[in-house]
């Protein structure tokens, strides 16, 4: 009897430590808040439609807010909680990946883990994605992203709770390899969540300011994946769609090299 009381004690302490509360629940909330802060003002964008932006639409199709607007929140609410509860229930194991909460590292490390973190994932989002595709996992899983035939930013968390929770797990594999502090986890995610978001919101403007990142295409690159349903299989870098197969959409070369041969907007002189 007190071997088991002494055994619970010892469960409960885990979900006390301060770790749980930073990396399980505090990422949980971020990452939540993250993706609607960047998600949001673009589906705000694509409801009100303005003509000025309609020329960077990257399909010409309405943008379905309204009909995709509650689901998109209830679909992102309900993987998040069956996500909670999946490193609820994995936080026994979990808590030895490395991940801490010591001293912070400096900030030329942190950086160069983002940038592994990015590498790594785009690599492995990309044959897990391409894996969804295949005939079972497509009809029973990935499917449900796919009712989005033209995306907006909020539908970017549109998914089957599992692969969510796939996607959540890619995540959260660079920084336990690399025992990363919390708060360079923290800024993965938020960096995850932008890509989210922007990548599906439906305008390819030139003043993105996430164009600033490099080797990111902007939204036009996984749009033309819903539009198409397959090729562009990666989340991030085009080129792994280039050296695996070919797998580019039906298009998007075409769509990207016009884009490049598209002239400068010239500025008037003032008069």
């Amino acid at each position: 009897m007190n071997g088991s009381i002494t055994s619970l004690d010892g469960i409960l302490a885990m979900y006390q430590e301060e770790r749980f509360f930073l990396i399980a629940i505090c990422s949980t909330l971020l990452s939540i808040g993250a993706f609607l802060v960047f998600a949001l003002p673009w589906t705000w964008v694509a409801y009100k439609n303005p003509e000025s932006l309609k020329k960077y639409r990257v399909q010409g199709r309405e943008l379905p807010v309204k009909r995709w607007f509650a689901p998109s929140l209830q679909r992102f609410a309900i993987n998040n909680l069956v996500s909670f509860l999946g490193v609820l229930v994995a936080w026994p194991v979990f808590r030895l990946s490395g991940i801490h909460t010591g001293e912070l590292p400096a900030w030329y490390v942190m950086v160069g883990q983002i940038v592994f973190f990015v590498v790594l994932d785009d690599f492995l989002y990309y044959w897990m994605h391409r894996a969804l595709h295949t005939r079972w996992l497509y009809k029973h899983v990935h499917s449900v992203h796919h009712r989005i035939t033209t995306p907006y930013a909020l539908t970017g968390n549109y998914m089957h709770a599992v692969e969510f929770m796939l996607t959540s797990t890619l995540v959260l594999v660079g920084p336990s390899l690399v025992g990363a502090h919390v708060v360079t986890l923290w800024a993965w995610i938020v960096f995850r969540q932008l890509e989210a978001a922007d990548g599906h919101s439906g305008y390819d403007v030139p003043w993105n300011p996430a164009l600033l990142i490099p080797f990111y295409k902007g939204p036009a690159y996984h749009d033309f994946h819903h539009r198409r349903f397959f090729g562009n299989y990666a989340g991030f870098f085009s080129y792994l769609d280039k050296v695996f197969g070919g797998t580019w959409s039906k298009g998007y070369e075409e769509y990207r090299r016009a884009q490049q041969q598209r002239p400068e907007p010239q500025v008037q002189p003032e008069p």
